[in-house]
Parts: structure tokens; C-alpha cells; sequence
């Protein structure tokens, strides 16, 4: 029983230890993806970034593109909470809300993971072809539907739904892809915990507005 408890304990240790560094080093490979791209990122840059030998990097990730994956992985996960779920009885004005909402935050809290993902799909989409083809493209199909229904039923004006989802996703992340334009443009150093209220307000009133919805 002893013995179990500690061995417990150990492998929890162990857990939390293998955990942070991973974070660590996905960390430090968001920055040098972002910086170097895929091609130029090492992994002797990538452990010098996260202050580790490059030995304890290989030993959790083998290689640059079991690295580059993971740090993909991570992209997509923020990705899947950051697009908001669609439904059909929360009407269109909750659902662009709501939609706005998740992607400011995610583009103002996590802008590396939009800039991941933004540099992954202008160089090809190599390794998100199939995500863009299978998941992605069935998403906006069911979202689009869903705001097919509402504006035959006259809830919302006559708008093509695949392009009001394109813009919503391309004013949200502009604000994680251009970080260092419009920070340099407001001469700002970093961002305010206000800016994503702000934000939010401003691009979900003048949406609602093209849509035809009360703000």
C-alpha cells in the first residue's frame, strides 16, 4: 500500500515535470517558427530559446517535425475553442456574439497560435491540408446553413453566410497577425486588457449593423 503511494507520487512528479517542460519548449518553438519559419527553426535554436540542452528537447520530441506538429496541435485546439459554436436557437445576433467574442480574446491572448497558423497556410498548408479540407470545410458548410435558415426565415439580412464567417475570422485575427503594425501604429508597446472589450464592441456593432441586427 506504501509502496503504491509513493509510486503514485513519483509518477505525478513526474507528470508535472515532463508537462512544464514541454510547455516550455512549445513556447519557445511558437517564437522561432514565427521568427524563422519552418525551414529556418532548428532544434539546437529552439533549445537554446527555451534554455535546455538540446539533448532533453530530442527527448520529448524526437525531431523538428514531431516539434512543428505539436506546436500545430496547440494551434488547433485554441482554434476549436476560438471559432464559438453556432446554434440554431440562439438566433444570428447571439451567435455573432458570441463567434467575435471568442476570436478576440484568442487574437489578443494567445497571437502566436493565429500567427502560427496564419504562416502555415500562406506557405501552402502542408501539414493542415487535410484539417482545412475535411474539418474546416464542413464547419463553415453547417455554420452557413444554419445562417441560410435564419435569414430565409427574414431574421438577418441577405448576406452570403461563407463570407460573413471569413470576415469575422480575418477582423478578429488581424489584431494577432499585425500585432507588431498596429502596436507600432498606436505607439504601443504591448496591448491593454481593455483594447479586447473595445475591440469587441466595435467589430460586433458594426457586423450586427451589415447584418441587418440590432446592436
Amino acid at each position: 500500500m506504501v509502496l503504491t503511494q509513493m509510486t503514485t507520487a513519483t509518477s505525478k512528479k513526474q507528470g508535472k515535470i515532463r508537462a512544464k517542460s514541454e510547455e516550455k519548449i512549445l513556447n519557445a518553438a511558437q517564437e522561432e517558427f514565427i521568427i524563422q519559419g519552418y525551414k529556418g527553426a532548428s532544434v539546437q535554436s529552439i533549445a537554446d530559446r527555451a534554455q535546455l540542452p538540446k539533448a532533453n528537447v530530442l527527448y520529448y520530441f524526437k525531431n523538428k517535425e514531431n516539434i512543428y506538429h505539436a506546436v500545430l496541435q496547440l494551434t488547433l485546439d485554441m482554434w476549436d475553442k476560438g471559432i464559438g459554436d453556432i446554434k440554431l436557437e440562439d438566433g444570428p445576433k447571439k451567435a455573432i456574439e458570441k463567434i467575435i467574442a471568442a476570436k478576440v480574446e484568442m487574437a489578443f491572448k494567445n497571437p502566436n497560435a493565429s500567427k502560427i497558423y496564419a504562416l502555415e497556410i500562406i506557405q501552402g498548408a502542408q501539414h493542415l491540408k487535410e484539417f482545412a479540407r475535411t474539418y474546416q470545410r464542413q464547419w463553415v458548410r453547417e455554420k452557413a446553413k444554419i445562417f441560410n435558415h435564419w435569414i430565409e426565415n427574414g431574421e438577418m439580412a441577405d448576406v452570403n453566410p461563407v463570407n460573413l464567417i471569413f470576415l469575422i475570422w480575418s477582423t478578429t485575427q488581424h489584431y494577432a497577425d499585425f500585432e507588431t503594425q498596429i502596436l507600432t501604429i498606436m505607439n504601443r508597446a504591448d496591448y491593454e486588457e481593455e483594447d479586447i472589450a473595445q475591440v469587441t464592441y466595435f467589430l460586433t456593432d458594426i457586423i450586427l449593423r451589415g447584418c441587418k441586427l440590432k446592436a
